[in-house]
């Protein structure tokens, strides 16, 4: 390659980089942030749980695995070795909740016996109508919309992650309460979603009211904040580290008008 050609090819390549600049600046000029305008509150910090499963700071711990003293009728469960057993009637939290996350841990007996819905039965009830089933649903066939994970009576979980019996298992629940005009008419339904073991079963799954064995689902007004409840059904179920914490969005101040 001759000098001269050098000489072409180098302002050439001169040319291009002054080019990509002129592009770079070009773009930078008119590009221009969006602003929306409304004024947010500064989220609260809340320390996260040291582990999967922990609460965090901000939860109110229910059942930290070693007494039921939150719980009307804790005294009539079984408390040892950090988890709880279902005896003699259900249990209902003292406090009451609306809007909120739960966490709960569960396991179904480790000696099989029974079937269908006599096999490790119980129920997480939000505002102590609305039913999370629990159920030994390994290899046990019943009504798709009764089995671990369902609404109970209104629709089964999407897919099956029941893990086997005595091993333990997590619900998390993102639930929305359901609001009442004064005249008792819905005016935004119940709202649900749940993963259990991990995975999505029930993803912003609208609650058609209260979870019935007996009657189809309706719903009937009530307060704003309810208890929650776990199920005596006969069967020994355990229970351990259970905590929820409430929650609201955040309601940001809209610009002023123009």
């Amino acid at each position: 390659m001759t000098k001269r050609q050098s000489g072409i090819l180098l302002a050439g390549a001169c040319l291009a980089v002054w080019g990509l600049a002129l592009a770079a600046n070009a773009t930078t000029v008119l590009l221009q942030e969006y602003k929306s305008g409304v004024v947010w509150t500064e989220p609260k910090v809340v320390a996260a749980g040291d582990m999967p499963g922990a609460a965090p700071a901000d939860a109110v711990v229910l059942f930290d695995g070693k007494d039921l003293s939150k719980w009307k009728n804790g005294e009539n469960w079984e408390v040892k070795d950090g988890y709880a057993i279902t005896r003699k009637t259900g249990i209902s939290t003292k406090d009451a909740f609306g809007d909120c996350q739960l966490h709960v841990e569960f396991a179904t007996p480790a000696k099989v016996s029974g079937k269908g819905q006599g096999r490790g039965n119980s129920g997480i009830f939000l505002m102590d109508r609305y039913e999370l089933q629990v159920l030994d649903s390994v290899d046990n066939p019943t009504y798709f919309d009764g089995s671990c994970g369902s609404i109970y009576k209104q629709t089964p979980p999407m897919v099956n992650v029941s893990r086997k019996p005595g091993e333990w298992q997590t619900y998390d629940v993102i639930f929305e309460a359901p609001v009442f005009a004064d005249d008792g008419k819905v005016t935004k339904p119940a709202y649900i979603t749940v993963l259990h073991n991990g995975v999505v079963v029930h993803n912003h799954f609208e609650i058609q009211g209260s979870t019935n064995f007996d009657r189809p689902a309706a719903y009937v007004k009530h307060a704003a904040r309810m208890p929650i409840s776990l199920q005596f059904h006969g069967n020994e179920t355990m229970f351990r580290n259970i905590w929820v914490r409430e929650f609201a969005a955040l309601v940001g101040k809209p610009p002023a008008a123009k």
